[in-house]
């Protein structure tokens, strides 16, 4: 009676075994390639830092705008940039000028 009792022992300690090593390997891979695991956090930092990098190109860009912006003004008229852009929208150029494509 004693084997029959080693095996039910022997048997429910490997059931303990797999299940303990069951969880633990589910709950590490979720650690790992979850939702929110480690892959995922490196995906996001990534996409975080080429986000801020577009933003400050676009901060750039708008700040070269209001500059334009008011330079244009009726307060502050800058009368190159005129020149420059009614040459550009109406494609013209003086006799003097060499154009070059």
């Amino acid at each position: 009676m004693t084997g029959m009792k080693r095996n039910k022992f022997a048997i429910g300690s490997v059931a303990i075994f797999v299940v303990a090593f069951s969880l633990s390997a589910y709950f590490t891979f979720a650690a790992v390639q979850g939702e929110y695991g480690l892959f995922r956090r490196v995906r996001v930092e990534a996409q975080a830092r080429d986000l801020a990098q577009q933003l400050d190109a676009l901060k750039a860009e708008v700040s070269g705008m209001e500059n334009k912006t008011r330079r244009m003004s009726d307060d502050y008229l800058d009368l190159d940039l005129l020149d420059e852009q009614a040459r550009k929208v109406l494609g013209l150029a003086r006799g003097d000028e060499i154009i070059i494509r």
